[in-house]
């Protein structure tokens, strides 16, 4: 390997030749670009299910692919698909199911949901059921297809059947970080020199009506239903939760010495990687940040580049109280005060909602759009600014930059935290 393919710590330089997304504001990268530089919400009440007597009755669901309800793994493979087959196609690589490196997909974690354990209960015919009945039911052999649709590995196991992906497929789960940890592993396998491409992507099509009420229970959720659209506020004083929403998004990751090989359009390259755990608590961030200002500056190490390198910060913004807030403790610390206020920062989930497991994935490609466009997204409704959190959010409103290098934040429950650091094509 030439030494123009190699980043300064001697490592194979890891580019990206493809990028698919699918949201609430649609399919397709170009369609999701215009929304978002738009400023346009893809929040909506819910209709899938019934909603009476739910505290959040509103989510940035997926509605336009199947004609009724579904059960998340069909969706978050659906999803999947769909941006698998646009980042593939936009690479050029290898040949219809025949993808030539491994698959590294980040998925929700699956249960069976309440429609099919009602089916169950039925079958045993009787009430009241124990469940010693359930399992009786479960065991009859009518429900034979759901033992495999709802195994952690069945979305992946059937991407990777279709795409022909090389080896056996990674199913993961880092909470909120899971599509940023799906990139970080293409990345390390490339650098490795396990593979010269791999597949990576970020799914999930799990907004039911257990999902909604555990969220509920955390009191994680926003209660703004009478407007949907303007109900993620990510910094802004009023932020009151999260909007649980769908999606997916999938890039196809290469060494740069084989995109150059065989003439491929390289449309941003992974500079860096940083993970830092948090054992602090089931869903609260550690209250001195550390491990949030571990995992940038990991990021920051890994890519070789400091805070005055950095353009623009695709955040984590949740738009919940704490974790916003969280967010700017640990940029401040990392970036300074000065440097951060002179940074533009913008969340995406101002208009797409929280993706959960898909959201690492989809905001690294809206991040590689934003250094190819030369434009921000916005944070939308912020209109009441928090004196406490004195950021640069790119109001309202997108705006046109030179963007050279972004991070991307992931904040997840559990105190797991990536940091991706993305650039356009290498010098």
């Amino acid at each position: 390997m030439s030494q123009a393919h190699l980043d300064k710590f001697g490592r194979p330089i890891v580019v990206v030749t493809g990028i698919g997304v699918v949201t609430s504001l649609g399919q397709g990268k170009e369609d999701n670009w215009r929304r978002l530089t738009a400023g346009e919400s893809g929040i909506h009440t819910i209709t899938r299910f019934p909603i009476e007597g739910m505290r959040t009755t509103i989510a940035g669901t997926v509605d336009f692919l199947f004609d009724g309800r579904v059960p998340a793994p069909d969706l978050s493979e659906k999803l999947a698909t769909l941006a698998a087959e646009e980042a593939i196609a936009e690479s050029g690589i290898g040949s219809a199911g025949d993808f030539p490196g491994p698959l590294f997909a980040a998925v929700p974690p699956v249960e069976l949901e309440w429609p099919e354990r009602r089916q169950i209960a039925d079958a045993v015919g009787k009430y009241p059921i124990v469940y010693h009945d359930l399992l009786g039911a479960a065991a009859s052999g009518k429900f034979r297809p759901w033992h495999e649709r709802f195994l952690f590995g069945s979305v992946a196991d059937r991407l990777a059947d279709k795409f022909g992906t090389r080896g056996q497929p990674i199913s993961l789960s880092t909470a909120c970080a899971s599509g940023a940890t799906a990139i970080q592993l293409g990345v390390e396998a490339i650098r490795r020199g396990e593979t010269d491409v791999a597949l990576s992507l970020g799914t999930d099509g799990s907004v039911h009506p257990e999902a909604l009420i555990r969220f509920s229970l955390l009191s994680a959720l926003t209660t703004a239903n009478d407007n949907p659209e303007g109900a993620a506020r990510p910094f802004a004083k009023n932020r009151d939760g999260f909007v649980m929403a769908e999606g997916a998004a999938a890039l196809v990751l290469e060494s740069y010495e084989h995109a150059v090989a065989r003439g491929a359009k390289i449309l941003g390259v992974l500079e860096g990687c940083g993970e830092m755990a948090d054992n602090f608590h089931r869903t609260r961030s550690s209250p001195d940040g550390r491990p949030i200002i571990g995992c940038m500056k990991n990021a920051f190490e890994d890519a070789g580049i400091t805070a005055e390198d950095v353009d623009y910060i695709n955040a984590h913004g949740t738009s919940t109280p704490e974790n916003d807030r969280m967010e700017y403790v640990g940029m401040k610390s990392v970036f300074g005060e000065e440097k951060l206020a002179a940074t533009p920062i913008s969340s995406n989930k101002s208009m797409i909602g929280h993706t959960l497991t898909a959201a690492g994935a989809i905001e690294a490609a809206v991040s590689l759009l934003t250094i190819a466009n030369g434009r921000i997204p916005p944070t939308i409704n912020y209109n009441i600014p928090d004196p406490a959190i004195p950021l640069d959010v790119v109001p309202n409103v997108a705006r046109d930059a030179t963007v050279k290098r972004v991070i991307s934040n992931s904040f997840g429950f559990g105190g797991q935290n990536v940091c991706l650091v993305l650039a356009g094509e290498p010098a």
